[in-house]
């Protein structure tokens, strides 16, 4: 396994990608560091490797998309902005790359999906990046994963039109949710807050977004 790359992956390209994130605007260090030496070509088909360290979404079949890397730099970034966390849930696996940023900045990363074969994939990649402290489940994301709740964060990389009540169910006091909001092109990215342990919410609109709509159901 080629943790490092040649040609389009080598270091010098990472670093490009680093500087491009500083200048939009990613602050925290430490996110930064994780992206560096986070191997986001693994995390794609072979025929789209070269192009892993642009900053852009690129296609991972299934009609879904791994993030763009200044966006997954921001959603971890805001659902770090209270401090270290030891419980996130993620909801839409994907490549399983968000995940991986995740499991090197938190103590416990659960992540659930709904196309199996995407799944599949993203276990394979987290048994090779030996990602001993992430848990997946091929699952609804929008009805979150109660059973290990209350989370600390939840991410989710798709997009619902609106909060889902579960998710906010399923925070702990003062915890994050950190997730896209609305239809296909009028998405916003949203923080939601939790404030102490009572069922009231902070929310903050932080910018525009384009993520794949958070569907219901499983598929095989």
């Amino acid at each position: 396994m080629d943790l490092d790359g040649v040609g389009m992956t080598s270091r010098r390209t990472r670093e490009r990608l680093i500087q491009r994130l500083k200048d939009n605007g990613i602050k925290d260090q430490k996110v930064l560091d994780i992206i560096r030496v986070t191997p986001r070509h693994l995390f794609l088909d072979e025929a789209l490797s070269h192009r892993a360290y642009e900053d852009t979404a690129l296609p991972i079949g299934f009609a879904q998309t791994i993030s763009q890397p200044y966006v997954v730099a921001l959603m971890t970034e805001l659902l770090l902005s209270r401090g270290p966390l030891k419980k996130v849930l993620e909801v839409g696996t994907g490549s399983g790359y968000q995940a991986a940023i995740l499991s090197q900045l938190v103590e416990q990363v659960y992540t659930v999906e709904r196309i199996k074969p995407l799944l599949n994939k993203a276990k394979e990649r987290f048994r090779q990046l030996d990602m001993r402290n992430v848990t997946s489940a091929h699952s609804d994301g929008g009805v979150g994963w109660p059973e290990h709740a209350p989370y600390d964060g939840i991410i989710s990389t798709a997009a619902p039109e609106g909060v889902p009540d579960e998710l906010l169910y399923q925070l702990a006091p003062d915890g994050l949710l950190v997730i896209p909001i609305g239809s296909d092109n009028d998405q916003e990215l949203r923080l939601i807050k939790r404030i102490g342990d009572s069922q009231n919410y902070d929310e903050e609109v932080v910018e525009k977004v384009r993520f794949v709509p958070l569907l219901s159901g499983v598929t095989r």
